[in-house]
């Protein structure tokens, strides 16, 4: 008893439209031909050589199992069969130009706006110059900021609040993916009448640690940073919320701080505050761009995140 053969059009390849349907670049050669009774002509139209558009016109009719164009020396015409799929050619390519339509303006709207989160340092000294170049590239993007703590700005990010991240912590966020843009250092400042001012050699990572400080509030990336390269740290003697409020607070002599090397190089060339070296314990640090996982940035997102690496 011989088995039942199978079906070649019941087969997932041959139920497929990819396979069975002239992809669009086909269909537009075809509404070339009935337009300008020229294969050659057509061809030219479409930005292809003769030969490759001869070659697209057999295979559309190998895919379709008829003839669609007689070419002679007089030139190329429309079969009665080819007259007939160039009408539902017609149909496809027009539906084709209004989803191509659609998309654009999906992407027109994406990239009218920009909205970034940033952790405290990297949005008071390195965002502004980053967005005067973007603004340079596309000046009708609107670009909103959100300046937070690193936990602050991975929360942005995974409730799709903002479309591109900056922080500056230890570790990437759970649920986002990262690339390093910059390095940082942090410094221990104080104002130039604190007895740490005049110290002539450094200071010791212990005394650091068991010192009240001017500190960042918990979750930012500088406490961080500065909590896991000292074990720990004394109750803080102020917690602010941003680097500005701190570095303040040190200018007036209300204690020392720890603070990004980027913020305070004013302050430290006009000896209102004085850097305190520390031995025997590294304050280094990565400063990321962040997104979600899997959703790599696109558009004005992307290009704000090339111009950061530049």
């Amino acid at each position: 008893m011989s088995s039942a053969q199978p079906d070649p059009s019941k087969s997932p390849v041959a139920a497929s439209l990819a396979h069975r349907v002239p992809d669009l670049g086909a269909l537009e050669l075809l509404l070339a031909v009935a337009r300008l009774g020229s294969l050659g002509a057509a061809a030219r139209e479409v930005g292809i050589t003769q030969p490759a558009a001869s070659s697209r016109v057999r295979s559309m009719e190998r895919q379709l199992g008829v003839a669609l164009v007689d070419r002679s020396p007089r030139g190329s015409r429309l079969t009665d069969a080819g007259a007939l799929v160039t009408d539902w050619a017609r149909r496809i390519v027009e539906a084709a130009e209004a989803f191509d339509a659609g998309a654009q303006a999906l992407r027109d709207r994406r990239d009218s706006r920009l909205r970034v989160a940033a952790s405290m340092t990297i949005a008071e000294y390195l965002l502004p110059g980053w967005l005067l170049a973007l603004r340079a590239q596309r000046p009708d993007t609107a670009v909103s900021l959100l300046a937070g703590n690193s936990a602050a700005v991975a929360e942005r990010l995974l409730s799709d609040e903002a479309d591109l991240g900056f922080v500056e912590g230890l570790t990437v966020p759970t649920g986002l993916d990262s690339v390093v843009i910059a390095h940082d250092h942090l410094i221990v400042v104080t104002a130039p009448a604190h007895p740490w001012a005049r110290r002539r050699r450094p200071l010791a990572a212990a005394e650091l640690a068991s010192t009240p400080l001017i500190l960042r509030e918990k979750g930012s990336g500088t406490r961080q940073v500065l909590d896991a390269a000292l074990g720990g740290l004394a109750r803080p003697l102020i917690e602010l919320s941003s680097t500005t409020a701190v570095k303040a607070a040190a200018v007036s002599g209300a204690g020392p701080a720890v603070l990004s090397e980027l913020a305070v190089g004013e302050e430290m060339a006009m000896r209102r505050l004085v850097r305190v070296p520390v031995a025997d314990v590294s304050l280094a640090r990565d400063l990321r761009a962040v997104w979600p996982t899997g959703h790599r940035p696109v558009g004005p997102a992307r290009e704000l995140l090339s111009l950061t690496r530049g």
